[in-house]
């Protein structure tokens, strides 16, 4: 199913977002060659199996906003997750001029081919 292949090519490059570092959710479509489908990412991330591990909580919205509203339970364990890997989470929001992930040709290539 050319869903699947999607999402498939969408987990592949979450998982390649480095730990410390975010990405958005549009940036992740156009690492993984979906240009325009920001949304299918975030779609996709409800849909990763539960034996695999796909670091979900690096993906963000283009403001560097979290993915759940201020406060709530999932918020709260998004920005835990990210703290624990130096991430600042200042009211739901991540600095993207600091925290965000600019991987260089060589880079996606060795992660995307490993």
């Amino acid at each position: 199913m050319v869903k699947n292949t999607y999402y498939s090519q969408i987990w592949q490059t979450v998982c390649a977002i480095p730990k410390g570092k975010v990405a958005c959710y549009g940036q992740i479509a156009d690492l993984a060659g979906l240009p325009g489908r920001a949304r299918l990412v975030g779609k996709s991330l409800g849909f990763v199996p539960k034996d695999m591990f796909v670091p979900w909580y690096r993906v963000l919205r283009s403001t560097g906003q979290l993915a759940f509203p201020l406060g709530s339970e999932q918020a709260l364990h998004q920005a835990g997750l990210l703290q624990e890997e130096n991430v600042a989470v200042i009211a739901n929001r991540v600095k993207l001029a600091t925290f965000q992930w600019q991987p260089t040709l060589d880079e996606m290539l060795w992660k995307l081919t490993s």
